[in-house]
């Protein structure tokens, strides 16, 4: 069974006041972009495709060293959907069995996180459907067995991206939060509050 890691990294980070995949934690650490993709390796996927959008040949510039292919969604700007179809369609015609779809702005969502993720997804293989939950409460990342990826396409719109289909099919709940809190980073607030505690 191939998997694939689907990093999300298109929007335009209105409320942080720029791309977050170009945010650094530190002034010469990685930007999320880059710690997402060596993460979703580290966890157990055997390659990455990240979605980009917004300042996209600057953010596809920081992945060249990592071995990531890149794909430019060019309806970004309708949300979360569009850049989950972007991906999708481009997995399409590979044979990967499984995409491991995860958001470059989860922090604390580690390599230990996606290896639970897919240990759990693995033996389900094509139809394999699962998402990590924190504290009981659903998050990413999920994985997406191609079985359930046509489905998907048709479902994610707006904002929204696997959820609709989630929430009307059956799935395993993989519960991860003693390993993260899984929360998103979201506004310049909440990067100051990280990079002070």
């Amino acid at each position: 069974m191939t998997t694939v890691g689907l990093v999300l990294a298109a929007g335009a980070g209105r409320r942080m006041g720029g791309p977050k995949a170009l945010v650094r934690l530190t002034e010469r650490g990685p930007s999320l972009v880059e710690t997402a993709v060596a993460r979703v390796l580290a966890g157990g996927c055997d390659r990455v495709v990240v979605v980009v959008g917004a300042a996209g040949d600057e953010v596809a510039a920081l992945l060249h060293a990592t071995g990531a292919e890149v794909v430019h969604a060019d309806d970004w700007a309708e949300g979360m959907g569009a850049s989950l179809r972007a991906g999708l369609a481009h997995l399409g015609p590979g044979d990967d069995d499984l995409a491991l779809v995860t958001l470059v702005d989860l922090p604390d969502v580690t390599a230990a996180v996606v290896e639970r993720v897919l240990a759990t997804a693995r033996g389900d293989k094509p139809a394999a459907l699962a998402r990590a939950a924190y504290a009981g409460v659903p998050g990413h990342p999920v994985a997406l067995g191609r079985d359930h990826w046509a489905a998907v396409t048709i479902a994610a719109r707006g904002d929204r991206g696997a959820r609709d289909h989630f929430a009307v099919t059956p799935h395993r709940l993989v519960e991860c939060g003693d390993l993260a809190t899984g929360r998103d980073l979201d506004t310049a607030g909440d990067l100051d509050d990280l990079q002070r505690g």
